[in-house]
């Protein structure tokens, strides 16, 4: 508990109860991780943009993945549709149906 001298004062702590809460919460969070200095704007900064840049590099990679994803698809549906899969699958479809009515 707090020492008498750094309680608060019912209205100030009505008006800022929310504040003081989070405030702890905070605190505790970065005693739990063992932090005792929070890091510079600077060094954040310079996170932030190794962070993106390395985001940047492995989106492009990902957009190039998703594309030939679909053209993979694209061409396992033409692949499908030539070799009559399409229809061989509806016709199990339509068989599970009656199955289950």
């Amino acid at each position: 508990m707090l020492p008498q001298s750094a309680q608060y004062t019912k209205k100030f702590l009505a008006e800022h109860e929310a504040d003081i809460l989070l405030h702890k919460a905070a605190k505790q969070a970065f005693d739990d991780l063992g932090i005792k200095k929070l890091p510079t704007v600077k060094s954040l900064q310079a996170e932030y943009a190794t962070l993106l840049e390395g985001k940047k590099k492995d989106y492009a990679e990902y957009r190039r993945s998703r594309e030939e994803m679909r053209e993979l698809l694209a061409a396992k549906a033409n692949v499908d549709r030539l070799m009559g899969y399409g229809e061989e699958r509806q016709n199990d479809r339509e068989k599970e149906q009656g199955q289950d009515r």
